[in-house]
């Protein structure tokens, strides 16, 4: 199935973006289940991995509203993002086909691991609203098909667990080819970080030594030399830092610190956590992304801001990517960043996915949701200009979750034959509630979706400035539920 991109679409939502493109996209999976505890048909919070002509997503599918989904569902193209087929996981919750133990899941990522021929997909397990253990699903098969999880870590007594996150070590010249690693934080003991390792292709995980540290949201990438390097925010998220192992993930140092984060309060009741999304190039460069208001006059609004570091401990100053010109109305979130393998250095391919608001002082009835991209050719030194790959969405087409309206609290993109694949959700109107996605029933329509052909930016090349600072104040987000984001 295909969706229909027009300008006349709903042009009223998006009267100042009439300059973006519409790029192709196709509907990849829809939520099957029908229990009346969760929002139908919701599929949110994406993430993706490609490697070779293989490229898997994986989404939550049938959002609660305090908190994980009816069970996490997964897309995969083994022919380069041309044809797809979708699944959902067995043995997780109550729901999953056959059934497992738990009653909800959430936080889905995915990775492969080339020594060992598995495609993994790491997921919080949950009893009721609590974060209770980190699983990881394996496929033998090329991603088609997986079998019942294997446990990383249980939680005990007071522990939450929140916020995982998986990468394995795919550079054959590596000492650590193969390794897999999975982050995650107790959100009920000071968010403290926890790491596993796998050297079996996931089959078994041990504990890594960590320090003491108050986190939320770490994005782990390895470099070629298998030194792992985990971008991740603090437990308030208020600054970015970074934790770094040399050993194969037997130990992890930090927090080296990144950047403090001065975010604008994004409008509409639309969950928006400022967690970082990180990349590798092929020559170990790491980027890491998020959105900040720093560069805007009064923190306005958000753009998307950008640090590189070669070594995972010191890192370059933070550079607004320039997506529009900081005297705008447009507002930039939950960014997902890619890097093309095989390129790096002055010539990295980097991918940039995120949503916006065309005016950011929005109301929920007013905010113009949609999905922008743009690219860079040689490391972030210059940017294209941006394209429009969604149609435009009313918040309220979206799951209504404790913490807003949302579409995920992150997303990701990723590279086959030099496109774009990045999977993502786009909220649309039904017959039956032309204005209002309701728990339960079949109101909602927010599917999983895919660029048809790959995404391209426009033409055109835009240098990255030594931006002013214009706001030095303190971030404007909301203060509740920034401790556990499940």
């Amino acid at each position: 199935m295909h969706l229909a991109l027009f300008l006349g679409l709903g042009a009223a939502l998006f009267v100042s973006d009439f300059a973006w493109a519409d790029v192709a996209i196709k509907i990849v999976s829809t939520d099957p289940y029908t229990n009346g505890t969760s929002y139908h048909q919701t599929e949110v919070e994406p993430d993706t991995f490609s490697f070779g002509n293989t490229v898997m997503g994986v989404h939550q599918t049938g959002r609660f509203q305090d908190g994980g989904s009816s069970n996490v569902g997964y897309v995969v193209s083994t022919d380069g993002g041309a044809t797809w087929t979708h699944g959902f996981l067995p043995g997780t919750t109550t729901l999953a086909s056959p059934p497992g133990p738990w009653s909800r899941a959430t936080d889905p990522s995915v990775a492969y691991d080339p020594a060992h021929d598995v495609w993994m997909v790491n997921i919080l397990a949950m009893s009721g609203t609590t974060g209770k253990a980190i699983l990881v699903s394996r496929s033998t098969d090329g991603g088609l098909t997986f079998g019942n999880p294997v446990t990383v870590a249980t939680a005990n007594g007071s522990q939450f667990f929140d916020k995982n996150w998986i990468t394995c070590d795919v550079t054959s010249g590596s000492p650590f080819y193969g390794n897999c690693y999975t982050e995650w934080d107790d959100a009920n003991n000071g968010n403290q970080l926890h790491v596993a390792r796998s050297t079996d292709g996931g089959l078994t995980w041990a504990a890594s030594a960590v320090p003491p540290a108050d986190v939320v949201g770490g994005q782990p990438v390895v470099q070629p030399d298998g030194t792992v390097v985990m971008p991740i925010d603090d437990g308030f998220e208020g600054s970015v830092q970074s934790f770094v192992s040399r050993d194969g993930g037997v130990s992890f140092q930090g927090p080296f610190p990144i950047s403090f984060i001065t975010a604008h309060l994004v409008a509409g009741n639309l969950r928006v956590h400022e967690l970082p999304s990180a990349e590798v190039d092929s020559t170990g460069r790491v980027y890491t992304v998020w959105n900040d208001c720093r560069f805007r006059a009064g923190c306005s609004s958000n753009d998307i801001v950008m640090s590189t570091s070669i070594n995972g401990q010191s890192w370059t100053p933070v550079v607004r990517i320039p997506i529009d010109p900081t005297g705008s109305t447009v507002d930039h979130f939950l960014p997902g960043i890619g890097v093309e393998p095989g390129t790096g250095g002055a010539t990295a391919h980097l991918g940039l996915l995120f949503y916006y608001y065309p005016v950011s002082s929005c109301s929920v009835s007013t905010c113009a949701l949609t999905v922008g991209y743009i690219e860079s050719f040689d490391g972030g030194a210059t940017w294209t200009t941006a394209v429009r790959v969604a149609p435009s969405m009313r918040n309220t087409w979206l799951p209504l979750t404790s913490q807003g309206y949302m579409v995920g609290d992150y997303m990701s993109n990723s590279f086959v034959g030099g496109l774009a694949f990045p999977v993502f959700m786009v909220g649309r109107s039904s017959a039956a509630a032309p204005a209002l996605c309701q728990l339960g029933g079949t109101s909602c329509r927010v599917p999983s979706v895919v660029p048809t052909a790959g995404l391209i930016a426009a033409p055109g090349r835009i240098h990255v400035l030594d931006d002013p600072v214009l706001y030095t104040g303190p971030s404007q987000t909301r203060s509740e539920g920034l401790r556990q984001a499940n």
